[in-house]
């Protein structure tokens, strides 16, 4: 049997017995007895047989595995929030696979087909930058299998969905860069078609206006997430002859490339250009200035998202309508964009 997996078909043959008697005396039926169930465990250690639980979850008309998509797997929040879903699932007793869409739109079609194959009882998703239709997600209902979306979603499907209040925290982020003085504030976005990213602009636009103060037309700016995009677009705008005072970018990422923009032209933060990003990546405490942010909570958001399965899908009998559940943010201020943080800093 060497080079293949062992099955409980194996061990019946080699013991000349059912492959049924062979299961009763591995899962210690009482109908079997105490030296019968002793030989067959010894020849399943002797032959290396381990149980098959995929199967025997198949027989029983589940598969106990949980399946997630993230767009990227290294970064902290999705980490976190993948962090929060396995907590859930291991509670549980439900195993995880998770899948990686790399912001693609193809790989993340090929994540759900293949998570569909495998015979997940749910798929977890956060939608990849690219994905502006929603044909994958409805196939995964249509095979019966659960979905909840959660962070970034789309809003044209019925399904879950677990996120954050995006336009308020957007509108909270604004108003401390507003009251800390700054009045030519940047925004640096991502896609409209996805609805977290839209509802950020409407929140920085929202305190832009509620405060009466002008945004120029290149200081609203999409697809401006990464480090590298950041650093681009902020090279752009520093160069103005009005240049923005302060940036709000709806990433952490993309705060770090104004960040290193600023510092190639020696401008001082928060002084001359005060910097907020989002979702509180593990090295925005770490750098100098510590970068202010929006801790978007994302291990509870995973743990919710989890949960919406066990308690709202888990029980096909239960038949409540799709809903939003919405997990609180809190902004965390720091030194990028406090100027009462950094002179007390400079007096200490």
């Amino acid at each position: 049997m060497k080079g293949k997996r062992v099955t409980i078909y194996d061990l019946a043959t080699a013991l000349g017995i059912s492959a049924s008697y062979v299961s009763r005396a591995l899962n210690d039926h009482p109908s079997i007895s105490d030296k019968m169930k002793s030989l067959v465990k010894a020849k399943a250690a002797e032959l290396n047989y381990k149980h098959n639980s995929h199967a025997a979850n198949l027989r029983r008309g589940s598969s106990r595995t949980i399946g997630v998509i993230v767009p990227k797997i290294n970064e902290n929040f999705f980490a976190q929030a993948i962090a929060g879903i396995e907590e859930v699932c291991a509670a549980n007793d439900h195993s995880l696979i998770i899948c990686q869409s790399d912001e693609s739109f193809k790989k993340e079609q090929i994540a759900v087909e293949t998570l569909i194959s495998k015979n997940v009882d749910c798929i977890l998703i956060s939608v990849s930058l690219e994905t502006k239709t929603s044909g994958h997600l409805q196939e995964i209902l249509q095979h019966h299998i659960r979905l909840v979306q959660f962070d970034r979603y789309l809003r044209d499907i019925e399904s879950f969905i677990v996120t954050n209040d995006n336009r308020r925290s957007a509108y909270d982020a604004t108003w401390h860069l507003i009251n800390q003085g700054y009045q030519r504030i940047a925004f640096f976005g991502g896609p409209d078609h996805i609805a977290i990213f839209k509802d950020r602009k409407e929140g920085f636009l929202d305190a832009m206006r509620e405060a009466r103060l002008p945004v120029p037309y290149d200081f609203v700016v999409e697809n401006a997430l990464s480090k590298e995009a950041g650093a681009r677009i902020a090279s752009q705008l520093l160069e103005l002859k009005e240049p923005p005072q302060a940036v709000f970018a709806a990433s952490d990422y993309g705060a770090l490339g104004a960040m290193q923009a600023s510092r190639l032209r020696n401008i001082k933060m928060p002084g001359e250009l005060g910097l907020i990003g989002f979702a509180n990546e593990e090295f925005t405490e770490l750098i100098q200035p510590a970068l202010s942010t929006v801790d978007q909570k994302s291990k509870e958001l995973g743990r919710c998202a989890a949960n919406v399965y066990f308690t709202k899908l888990l029980d096909k009998k239960i038949t409540e309508k799709p809903s939003v559940q919405i997990i609180d943010s809190e902004i965390i201020i720091r030194e990028s964009s406090s100027v009462a943080i950094q002179q007390n800093m400079t007096h200490s």
